[in-house]
């Protein structure tokens, strides 16, 4: 198989170190991130083009700051380092880092003094974005300074002949103007990069790496419906065929009428061999009296695999379970990144048991959502479905806040098709990322008829997002919140209170729990 060229993101921690990656696919050019620990023995084997150090919340010179193997400065790879990956390049190069007198956070402007290839084209005095609070005090040895700002002195350096470039300010956020140019000076024009990260490609790779994983053997593809397992599904097919056989589970957590239509979508469109199994019963009772959202994302990925593996237990050779799990799951499921935290479990990543029966395939566990989007779109995936907002693979359990009951769920699933539907009629459903409703476990007081009520709280989420790592809240008019508010309240029973949710990520999440 050819060998994939690639940008390697060694993260300490940083924000924006997604970001970093984002961008350097929106060039066309395949990036991976990984720990600051990753070693050196594995750097090498990956072969990439070029390395980039990200930023972080420590000091160079804290106790327990992470740090890297000078070997990575002699592999003969470009690399390049931002804000802490700077002063990285400066501690191991005999420079000096020291706390600043004044932390510098925001917009400056960046004074360009010596030309090179990283800044090459970019416009003197532009805006760049700073968030730091220590400065590199004396040049490391071998490099020139390229630019400065007010207060910052080492603001860019460069080691042309070691190929090692660092700058102080974040080229990746869409605030320092010219970002994008300083990324593929150093894509482009220092590591040689070429822009071959297309669907078309990773269509083809993908194909041909199951093919040689999956062989002869049967593989199941957990079909939910949304856009990244429907997207897995086809993409699997192309390889294996008549041996991927997808199954469908009607968890009990699933909006109204939803598993009905998704089976009769697949049978009318694709050659896929689906079987659907009704296991809300099983789910349901598994999550009774749980309210812990946690404890609920654990029992639901358990409950799945256990589904699955029994499954699996009717055919010959089934090895492999094809899932839709997405960059961003990961992330937030597990410490992916240096000194990055959990922020929550995914039930497909976090939540699956530690010894399972059938092997993962998860062809997209390194892409974004929109990603998986252009890849549906090269499929031939019609653009009504390719653009559906995302659902949560536990479904409404986490928008059930607190107990999970069926009395609940079913206010949930008709108050949440209201809105989708008021969402549609408006033709605004394709601005918006993800929208839905929340039943709240609190209660309050209304009056309805002359009599005094004590129901539900319900809460509507709408959010824009390219990726779902960060998300704004949507800016509805106040007629469409009034008449979808009005509509939920006339028409489900035991909601009384229907309430906006103008939280963006961060610091919230985009679901609720």
């Amino acid at each position: 198989m050819k060998h994939q060229q690639k940008i390697l993101i060694l993260d300490f921690g940083s924000q924006y170190t997604q970001l970093i990656a984002r961008r350097i696919r929106e060039s066309k050019v395949y990036s991976e991130i990984h720990p600051s620990t990753y070693p050196i023995s594995k750097i090498k084997e990956s072969l990439p083009q070029g390395i980039i150090l990200s930023g972080g919340p420590m000091s160079v010179y804290d106790e327990g700051a992470p740090n890297i193997s000078k070997e990575i400065f002699e592999l003969g790879v470009p690399v390049l380092g931002i804000c802490y990956g700077l002063q990285l390049i400066a501690s191991h190069y005999d420079g000096r880092v020291e706390q600043a007198q004044n932390r510098e956070y925001g917009k400056v402007h960046l004074e360009i003094s010596n030309s090179d290839l990283l800044l090459d084209g970019v416009e003197n005095n532009s805006i760049v974005w700073m968030s730091h609070g220590d400065l590199i005090t004396r040049l490391p040895s071998g490099f020139i300074v390229t630019a400065n700002t007010e207060n910052t002195p080492v603001c860019s350096i460069s080691n042309s002949d070691k190929n090692i470039y660092g700058l102080q300010f974040h080229p990746e956020v869409a605030h320092t103007r010219q970002g994008m140019k300083i990324i593929n000076n150093f894509l482009f024009k220092i590591c040689k990069c070429k822009p071959d990260w297309t669907p078309e490609n990773f269509i083809h790779s993908t194909v041909e790496e199951v093919k040689t994983k999956i062989g002869n053997k049967k593989a199941i593809c957990a079909l939910s419906g949304g856009v990244d397992s429907s997207v897995a599904a086809i993409l699997i097919s192309k390889a294996i065929g008549d041996n991927l056989i997808c199954i469908h589970v009607d968890t009990g957590l699933m909006r109204k009428n939803e598993s009905e239509k998704i089976i009769k979508m697949f049978e009318a469109n694709y050659k896929l061999n689906v079987t659907s199994i009704n296991a809300s019963e099983l789910f349901l009772s598994k999550l009774k009296n749980i309210i812990d959202p946690e404890i609920k994302r654990k029992i639901i990925g358990n409950t799945f695999i256990e589904v699955f593996e029994k499954e699996a237990g009717k055919y010959k050779d089934i090895e492999f379970l094809i899932q839709g799990t997405l960059y961003p799951d990961v992330i937030e499921s597990v410490t992916v990144k240096g000194a990055s935290s959990t922020i929550k479990t995914h039930h497909n990543v976090g939540g699956l048991p530690e010894k399972m029966n059938l092997k993962l395939i998860e062809p997209f566990r390194e892409l974004f959502k929109d990603e998986v989007r252009m890849i549906g779109y090269e499929l031939g995936l019609p653009e009504i479905f390719i653009k559906r907002h995302p659902f949560p693979g536990p479904g409404l359990a986490v928008r059930v806040l607190g107990e999970i009951t069926e009395e609940r769920l079913e206010i949930l699933r008709e108050a949440d098709e209201i809105f989708i539907d008021e969402l549609h009629a408006d033709n605004i459903y394709d601005k918006i990322w993800q929208a839905f409703a929340v039943l709240l476990p609190v209660q309050s007081v209304g009056v309805m008829g002359d009599s005094r009520t004590y129901e539900n709280v319900l809460a509507l989420r709408a959010v824009t997002s390219t990726d779902g790592m960060t998300a704004d809240w949507y800016r509805f008019d106040n007629s469409f919140l009034e008449k979808v508010s009005n509509r939920i309240i006339r028409n489900v029973r035991g909601v009384n209170r229907v309430v906006y949710d103008i939280s963006s990520k961060p610091p919230s999440t985009i679901e609720w729990e």
